[in-house]
């Protein structure tokens, strides 16, 4: 009886030995080398894997940058500090990247939008495209207020207030989660340091869009006329703001008689 414990104890050590051996032989065949400036890179990359960059991942990223496929201020995340970082790990120059935030381009809120009818289905901005006229409210342009971009953010940094998602731009990363799940198309990146916004998405113009909303821009083109630069038009009934022309002055704010530059 002891004798034959004793062989099964040696044929499964012996065994365990030989799966051993040709283990280390097989990681030493199929060995990939790794760049090491791709693993120095990973290390300073903040790790939130967010996708933001384009790549699965900040794996994916710190990959692609060591091949060059990436540039070194790929991290939305990361910022000017991260890129800093990898530009000396990669030997580039790595210039002053403007810092940008997201904005959600609506302030018809609960005071200013019109509604045409209560909804008490479910609480999903997706959802609305099944529901009669889009939502509740009568602009099918605007917010939906179900709070699709909240449930996306990995940061904390939008909310919806009265009705409309709101970015607090101090906790944005723009990883660009928030623009992949809305919906109705409402946000977009724009430059940490600059003064005006447009809160408006609505393209129809004049009556129709006062009788939705009483934020809603009206096409009267004040804005534009009034820009000493020229850094703002209307594309479509909607003002667009070129941010490379815009010199922060406000006065396409002060000209807005429906205040719908923010």
């Amino acid at each position: 009886m002891s004798t034959a414990i004793i062989l099964a104890a040696v044929m499964v050590g012996g065994t365990g030995i030989v799966i051993g051996i040709l283990l280390g032989l097989a990681g030493k065949a199929f060995h990939v080398e790794t760049d090491p400036r791709e693993v120095a890179v990973r290390e300073v990359l903040p790790g939130n894997n967010c996708g933001g960059c384009g790549y699965p991942g900040c794996d994916g990223l710190a990959a692609a940058i060591a091949k060059g496929e990436a540039p070194a201020d790929g991290c939305p995340v990361g910022g000017a500090a991260v890129a800093a970082k990898v530009g000396e790990i990669m030997g580039e120059a790595v210039g002053n990247k403007r810092k940008m935030v997201a904005f959600v381009h609506c302030g018809g809120d609960c005071e200013k939008s019109r509604i045409q009818y209560t909804y008490t289905g479910i609480e999903d901005c997706a959802m609305m495209a099944y529901v009669p006229n889009g939502g509740s409210k009568i602009c099918n342009n605007g917010c939906l207020g179900f709070g699709n971009c909240v449930k996306a953010c990995p940061f904390d940094a939008i909310h919806v207030v009265n009705g409309v998602a709101v970015v607090d731009k101090e906790k944005c990363k723009s990883c660009k989660k928030c623009i992949a799940a809305c919906p109705q198309h409402l946000i977009s990146l724009v430059p940490y340091d600059a003064v005006p916004h447009v809160a408006c998405s609505c393209t129809e113009k004049g009556k129709a869009v006062m009788v939705q909303c009483d934020a809603g821009c009206i096409s009267c083109k004040k804005c534009e006329r009034n820009c000493p630069v020229g850094a703002i038009k209307l594309e479509n009934n909607v003002p667009q703001i070129d941010y490379d022309k815009c010199i922060n002055c406000g006065k396409c704010r002060e000209a807005c008689p429906r205040k719908s530059l923010v």
